[in-house]
């Protein structure tokens, strides 16, 4: 059980590895300007590192095994809770408000609670947010608590999250380094994350036929008890990145981070995309309706996106160097959005399913652009600027998805769907240019 009190230095590995973690240089012509691109140690053109250097360091092994239990724990209590309202209440209404209030949280927590990230020693966030969830949960679970309550403990569950999940990614760059493993890391918790969404809505179900939703509910504050435990206990005492009184560690902190204008930049090539990204699962039901495919046809465009997302990753992070995956962020930002277009021919379900594997693979420049941001971030801001990046992802992502329920309102599904195309990529550029305005100005 690791309980060093030192830092690990930001380019280093906490635990030797079995690959190098190159610190960030200077960008290459092919990436935008002010954008790093790893350092050239005569491997840099090889192929990546892989997974399995990742898997080496055991420190990481362990918040990986964290974050599979605190996601299981966020998966199945929103399904379990959103059973318990809709049979309290009878109301649909209140029972998707429960998916929503996932969302909306998102903006307060991040904002208000990201200095939390820096100010406090991160194991102590981690373990916080944790003890906090499992908490929230277990009132959940007494039948005493009115619909409200409900309500009120799921917004408080979603508005830490941020605070989590911001702390955990800057964790990351203390456990692998900056660099090469550090990118793997990022990517190993996102492709998890996908499986285990549809992974974690099957246990749910599977619960809910042996369990009431308060019995499924009590399991999932076990799952945030278990991540705790192993956080507090499997990984290293690190002090707070801030210093105590810095004035920059205030809320006005995080408007000064989004001052930055390289930062910004970057923080807005996080958030843009998935605004647009959500759109066609958003507009699943009312499409497959459209085309009058089955409800299989539901099942099968909602993983289309995640499917495709999780072989970019992979491919990209076994196959490529750390080089090309910089070089290709512009390129699959530019062209990923153009699948969409697809729709307005008002596909089947065969090419409609396709156009969405294709535009969840390229959000394989993710990996790129992982490395450019934590290479951007002063290391004593990294966690306040993780969490507001992870909270501005989320609330985009509910935008996106009421926007594209009003728009279905006026105008026909398939056509929403490809205006979104057009629209994102008019948009993506923009922010693009501005990153490379935002180097030159650096």
């Amino acid at each position: 059980m690791p309980t060093q009190d030192t830092q690990a230095p930001p380019t280093a590995p906490a635990h030797p590895s079995p690959a190098p973690t190159p610190g960030p240089a200077p960008a290459a012509p092919a990436a935008p300007a002010g954008s790093p691109e790893p350092a050239d140690d005569g491997r840099s053109d090889a192929r990546s590192a892989g997974y399995g250097a990742v898997f080496a360091v055991r420190e990481f092994r362990r918040v990986f095994a964290a974050h599979l239990c605190s996601l299981l724990g966020v998966v199945v209590s929103e399904l379990a809770l959103t059973v318990l309202v809709y049979d309290l209440t009878g109301s649909p209404l209140l029972s998707s408000l429960t998916f929503a209030l996932g969302f909306l949280p998102y903006l307060l927590g991040g904002t208000l609670l990201a200095g939390v990230a820096d100010r406090i020693p991160p194991r102590r966030v981690l373990v916080g947010c944790d003890l906090i969830c499992a908490l929230c949960v277990s009132l959940m679970v007494l039948p005493s608590t009115p619909v409200a309550a409900l309500l009120l403990l799921r917004c408080a569950v979603a508005a830490v999250a941020p605070v989590f999940q911001g702390t955990r990614i800057a964790t990351l760059a203390d456990i692998l380094g900056e660099g090469e493993l550090f990118v793997l890391g990022r990517s190993l918790l996102r492709i998890v994350t996908q499986s285990t969404l549809v992974a974690g809505f099957g246990v749910g179900g599977l619960l809910l036929t042996v369990l009431t939703p308060r019995g499924a509910i009590a399991v999932t504050a076990a799952t945030f008890v278990g991540s705790a435990l192993i956080l507090r206990f499997g990984t290293a005492r690190r002090p707070a990145r801030a210093a105590a009184g810095d004035p920059r560690q205030g809320v006005r902190g995080t408007w000064g981070i989004l001052k930055d204008r390289r930062i910004r930049a970057l923080m807005l090539l996080f958030w843009v995309p998935p605004l647009f990204a959500v759109v066609p699962e958003a507009l699943v039901a009312p499409y497959t309706a459209a085309i009058g495919a089955g409800g299989v046809a539901v099942g099968l465009l909602m993983g289309a996106l995640p499917l495709g997302t999780v072989v970019g990753e992979l491919f990209a992070g076994s196959a490529l160097s750390a080089r090309t995956r910089s070089r290709i962020v512009v390129p699959l930002l530019l062209t990923g959005f153009l699948p969409f277009l697809v729709y307005g021919l008002r596909p089947g379900l065969a090419l409609a399913a396709l156009a969405l594997v294709v535009a969840g693979a390229a959000s394989a420049y993710t990996l790129g652009l992982d490395a450019w941001f934590v290479a951007a971030v002063p290391e004593d801001r990294r966690g306040r600027a993780m969490t507001l990046m992870s909270a501005g992802m989320m609330t985009v992502q509910g935008l996106g998805m009421a926007g594209a329920g009003l728009a279905a309102e006026f105008v026909p599904v398939h056509l929403v769907v490809a205006g979104t195309g057009v629209l994102a990529t008019v948009c993506v550029p923009l922010l693009v240019l501005e990153l490379r305005r935002a180097g030159r100005a650096a």
